[in-house]
């Protein structure tokens, strides 16, 4: 069988790899004017009612680039960037993902920096040192928004239902009292963003309407897998509008703050994801990710996150309103949870298409070609202080554990990005095109826009999407196990300026810089592993700002990435000096009054 013959054996929808060499061009500086307060709120009635003004945003923008691009000549379009990596022979899924054995311990040693871990409540729980109803009662005072003297960590909480919670916290109880928890996640909290169904809850995707009607019917399949393993889901979590942009910057619901520096963003979209995690109000979160929304924000926040190949987890019963680029993922304070979580939300559902098809999460085996691909040009794209971080832990993943660093180029980045911008935007705009005018200022300019993308743009950007997936097959074939690796940001952090928050911002500039690097993995469909590798100054407010790493493998490649993961864990813990640096706002919700 012909190597060519292999390759698609193991996959379906695997694009040819084919290379594509063309020189890096920085891009030329955005021109998109910053407006906030007031004023944006007359901006986005202008553009709504003056017919010029929304074609002349979207070219200003520079999403008419694409014409001039040669190299898409004679390219397929390629609307969809799902490669499934089919089940081989041995792919068995585990009798159970939830069993102790599964857990990794990897950090009970660590000296410094300990976020609570599910192992900590499962052992609370396994030895009597407190129950899972002790643990919602502890936890409902600090996440609840309904309540007169609200917390400041509840901002990241859209509603939780007390009721279910404490039913789900009693039913656990008393497994562990006679005996028989389900597993390791039986009476652990978690979150889920406010764009999945959760049953009985209501589902606002960051807006103000209900597109539930009163409260979903059913939840989501991954947040049904959690629950079903024992897992205790005590809200839904506040987001950016639609997931329209990365600060989580939201008049609507509030803005909840970094848990290291209150003066900064969390950012978004999942930023109520990553604020909850990164206070250790829970362990673990899933959150979603159209353009880095899962890692941007586990990224400002210090803690872990990672963005599966696309299609692979199941959002049944819900459609997909970002079809060709979002998918859903976890967000956790630690590598440990980040992999468990991951292997239960993960688990293929054998009623919807595509996620029936892919093989099921397994913990890695066998030998792992330790390859990480460097685009140096674009890695100078970052801050200085964010190149120094990155090539800090680099150094030490080569020297200390043994990775090759390869030298490698990705072809029309900057094209790429605005691509994937157009995709994104179209998308959203095309799913919530009935209620535009409830929209917070800056979505109603951004809805606008979108709304100005001809077809035959449109078009060309899914010819990029193929040509760059077909250049990522090449590299992946020429080096067996390569990780590209970036910076997760090129900046350290997005300080809050308080004018912002009442009518929220509209920066295109600086959100196009924010997602310089993770919009890859979303047009093509790669998975990508984030986790934190240092700790900087902040240039506002008191407490420092996390930077993080990521991490891009091969479709389906989830399980080598995750060892990846844990090895970006050592770095933090055991390379860094200083190790892992705690959130000055951190939370023990495992300290009880005695």
């Amino acid at each position: 069988m012909s190597e060519s013959q292999q390759l698609f054996s193991r996959f379906v929808n695997y694009p040819t790899p084919k290379p594509n060499d063309v020189p890096y061009q920085v891009p030329p500086p955005g021109k998109n004017p910053v407006i906030k307060g007031p004023l944006l709120h007359h901006l986005a009635n202008l553009v709504a009612t003056v017919p010029l003004v929304p074609g002349v945003l979207w070219s200003n923008a520079g999403f008419g680039t694409l014409r001039q691009c040669r190299q898409l000549d004679g390219v397929d379009a390629r609307y969809d960037p799902t490669v499934i990596p089919l089940s081989q022979p041995d792919d068995e899924a585990p009798a159970s993902y939830t069993d102790k054995s599964n857990l990794r311990t990897q950090l009970d040693h660590a000296s410094s920096g300990r976020f609570y871990s599910i192992k900590d409540f499962h052992d609370g729980y396994s030895n009597g040192a407190f129950t899972p109803s002790d643990v919602i009662e502890r936890l409902l005072p600090l996440i609840r928004r309904d309540v007169a003297q609200r917390s400041p960590c509840a901002t990241a909480f859209m509603e939780t239902k007390v009721d279910l919670v404490r039913q789900a916290a009693q039913a656990s109880t008393q497994r562990y009292k006679e005996g028989e928890p389900l597993g390791i996640l039986d009476g652990v909290p978690f979150g889920v963003k406010d764009d999945l169904l959760v049953k009985d809850y209501k589902h606002y995707v960051g807006t103000t309407h209900d597109y539930s009607n009163g409260g979903s019917k059913e939840s989501s399949w991954c947040a049904k897998m959690l629950e079903k393993e024992g897992a205790i889901l005590v809200g839904t979590l506040t987001m950016h509008e639609l997931g329209m942009d990365t600060t989580n910057n939201n008049p609507h619901w509030g803005t909840p703050r970094n848990p290291y520096n209150s003066s900064y963003y969390p950012g978004g979209s999942s930023g109520g994801a990553a604020s909850a995690v990164g206070h250790g109000l829970i362990p673990f979160a899933i959150g979603s990710d159209g353009g880095g929304s899962v890692r941007i924000p586990s990224n400002y926040c210090g803690v872990y996150g990672l963005k599966p190949s696309h299609s692979r987890v199941s959002i049944a019963p819900m459609p997909n309103s970002g079809k060709s680029v979002t998918v859903r993922g976890p967000l956790a304070s630690n590598m440990a949870d980040l992999e468990i979580s991951y292997r239960v939300l993960a688990q293929p559902d054998p009623s919807t298409y595509p996620s029936s098809l892919f093989a099921p999460p397994r913990k890695f085996s066998g030998p792992r070609n330790k390859a990480l691909g460097v685009h140096k040009q674009w890695i100078d794209r970052s801050d200085p202080v964010v190149q120094e971080s990155f090539y800090s832990a680099l150094k030490y993943f080569e020297h200390e554990l043994g990775y090759k660093v390869i030298d490698i180029s990705i072809p029309l980045l900057t094209q790429g990005q605005l691509a994937h911008a157009m995709t994104i935007m179209a998308e959203g705009a095309a799913a919530h095109r009935s209620s535009i005018y409830d929209l917070t200022p800056a979505n109603r300019i951004l809805m606008t826009i979108a709304h100005q993308t001809p077809a035959t743009d449109f078009l060309l950007a899914q010819r990029l999407r193929n040509l760059l997936m077909q250049h990522l097959a090449d590299l992946f074939r020429a080096y067996p196990g390569l990780v590209i690796v970036t910076p997760t940001t090129p900046n350290a952090g997005w300080p809050i300026d308080e004018a912002e928050l009442s009518h929220g911002v509209t920066n295109g500039n600086m959100q196009i810089r924010n997602m310089e690097y993770v919009w890859l993995a979303n047009f093509t469909g790669v998975p990508c592993i984030q986790f934190p590798v240092d700790y900087v100054q902040g240039v506002k407010g008191e407490g420092m700002v996390p930077i993080g790493l990521s991490g891009h493998g091969e479709w389906g490649s989830e399980d080598a990435l995750i060892e990846f993961g844990f090895d970006g864990e050592k770095w933090l813990h055991e390379g860094r000096e200083g190790g892992r640096a705690m959130p000055e706002a951190w939370v023990d919700v495992l300290k009880f009054d005695t």
